[in-house]
């Protein structure tokens, strides 16, 4: 648990090692977020009922609306949005290798059980988080956690049905047994400045905290509709905090920024002042 409770002011009135510990924390959550998004684009019109094509639908764009927030958050610190998402390296980026695998053609499960580890890891994440020392973390996640209730709801609705029939159990059961691994890498730290994210009061627990309250909500669960958990389980590699990511990542980011590079841009399009939102 976090040991103080001041608050640390604004970006400007940071101290060197504050810095480093509030941009570790940010680049987590801005990054999983906007990684998220993009894959869940995926399932645009190809989500089984059009109830869901629109609930991924909507998902998307919140994820991506949560990933703006933290960015904008990070560019506080003196970085540009350029520079965090179009101009730098797929290398650059912290995310759990969860959030960027490609979606199995055709499996809902894949989609289902992946929101679900991911969902409920955001909740005990934002949950840390909502008292945080640094203001401009403490006052996005009240605008956020709304929002990602919704998301983890639909994902259980869906685990809930699926679990009722054979052949979906089925596919649910293979997709646990493969993403488990990968959704473990979400508590994982970003380099050495974990304990000082903790001590600062930037989030009030621990990554080994989060990670067994998770692994507990998540066995709880999903022992309950009738699923394994490999709770042996280990971190899959490579990680993603580390910045080291699958090749499905590099090609990801390529079609990411492909836009902005062939149309030779040097800046981000901006459709609408942050106050008009």
């Amino acid at each position: 648990m976090s040991t103080t409770n001041a608050d640390l002011g604004d970006p400007t009135e940071l101290s060197e090692d504050e810095q480093r510990a509030v941009e570790a924390q940010l680049f987590r959550l801005a990054d999983d977020e906007l990684v998220q998004a993009e894959r869940y684009t995926f399932w645009q019109v190809r989500a089984p009922t059009l109830e869901s094509d629109l609930a991924v639908s909507n998902n998307a764009q919140d994820e991506l609306g949560h990933a703006r927030l933290w960015y904008d958050a990070i560019q506080q610190l003196g970085y540009s949005e350029e520079s965090l998402i179009y101009e730098g390296d797929p290398s650059d980026f912290q995310h759990s290798t969860l959030v960027e695998l490609p979606f199995e053609e055709g499996d809902w499960a894949d989609a289902v059980v992946r929101a679900y580890l991911y969902d409920v890891a955001e909740d005990i994440r934002l949950a840390a988080l909502a008292e945080s020392s640094y203001a401009p973390i403490r006052d996005r996640t009240d605008r956020i956690q709304g929002e990602e209730g919704y998301h983890l709801e639909h994902a259980r609705s869906w685990l809930e049905r699926m679990s009722l029939d054979d052949d979906a159990s089925g596919r649910v059961q293979a997709a646990i047994d493969k993403l488990y691994p990968y959704a473990l890498t979400i508590f994982e730290p970003v380099g050495d400045v974990e304990s000082d994210i903790v001590e600062l009061g930037i989030r009030s627990q621990s990554l080994d905290e989060m990670r067994s309250e998770w692994a507990e909500r998540v066995e709880s669960f999903l022992t309950e509709q009738g699923f394994a958990v490999p709770t042996d389980a280990e971190p899959a590699t490579p990680i993603g905090r580390n910045n080291e990511h699958t090749d499905d990542w590099h090609a990801l980011h390529d079609e990411m920024t492909s836009e902005y590079r062939n149309l030779g841009r040097d800046s981000a399009t901006v459709l609408m002042d942050e106050d008009d939102e």
